[in-house]
């Protein structure tokens, strides 16, 4: 899902629609074109995109034996996964290279929080969920608060109860799907967000929280200069393999990692006889 625009200088997002049901050569025609439109391609996708989908973007990529589209699966909720991909299409308006600019995704991972409440957890896998919180969904009118990231968190949605939020000021996007709740609303004021926004529930959100009753929510940083600052302020380097500049240990187009370089054992010296 592509969130709308956050200002005037966020870029455009390309939704690639029904990879798995398109013919072949119609979809490898679609990514060679934007990549060589725009030169560099980073390719956002959920855990809980359909395997035969992540097969096909694999297949393209050999095919075009390109080292310039970058498959990217962070371990975010669907909403999450939006925010992110929204925060790089601020920062592709800024100076950034394009190994630097994919590489950031890492690293505003880990100012994203995200969760959702939930009317069951029979069938969340994504967080650990206790016996008592099992046997607690099959109560009619449950709800859990769950935080899938950046720290797993689950409890029952009681008056008073809430989670533990990000350091740091944030807003929070909400997105309802079939559960009626106010709890989140108190989140926010918990959360000390600036505010809070709505969006259009993820297709993928269902499968991955395991229940379509459910509100989605993520706490992000929205300001532009907040997001650049954060990128800048780490140290880059050059992949050994590629060439292309990067932030963090793995580079997002090759997925090749820094050499290792033991030192050398120190040289024993030679015992000798005096003459």
């Amino acid at each position: 899902m592509a969130l709308p625009a956050q200002d005037e200088r966020t870029m455009p997002a390309v939704v690639l629609r029904d990879l798995d049901q398109r013919p072949l050569e119609h979809t490898l025609t679609e990514l060679n074109t934007l990549t060589e439109q725009y030169g560099y391609v980073v390719v956002l996708c959920s855990q809980a995109t359909p395997e035969p989908v992540v097969r096909r973007l694999y297949t393209l990529r050999s095919l075009l034996e390109s080292d310039r589209i970058a498959l990217f699966r962070p371990e975010l909720p669907p909403l999450g996964i939006a925010v992110l991909a929204r925060q790089l299409r601020q920062l592709a308006s800024c100076d950034l290279s394009p190994g630097v600019l994919a590489s950031a995704g890492r690293l505003l991972t880990h100012y994203i929080h995200a969760g959702a409440v939930l009317g069951s957890v029979a069938r969340l896998d994504r967080v650990p969920v206790g016996l008592k919180a099992h046997a607690k969904s099959w109560v009619p009118g449950s709800q859990f608060a769950v935080v899938a990231h950046p720290e797993p968190q689950l409890v029952k949605v009681t008056p008073g109860v809430t989670l533990k939020g990000p350091e740091f000021s944030t807003w929070l996007l909400v997105a309802k799907g079939q559960l009626q709740t106010d709890w989140v609303a108190g989140l926010a004021e918990a959360w000390s967000a600036h505010g809070l926004r709505e969006s259009p529930l993820p297709a993928e959100s269902p499968r991955w929280w395991g229940t379509g009753r459910m509100v989605e929510f993520c706490s992000y940083l929205a300001d532009l200069s907040v997001l650049y600052q954060l990128v800048t302020s780490v140290r880059q380097s050059s992949c050994h393999w590629c060439g292309i500049d990067v932030i963090g240990d793995r580079c997002v187009f090759c997925s090749a990692t820094p050499p290792v370089y033991e030192p050398s054992a120190p040289r024993a010296l030679e015992q000798r006889t005096p003459a």
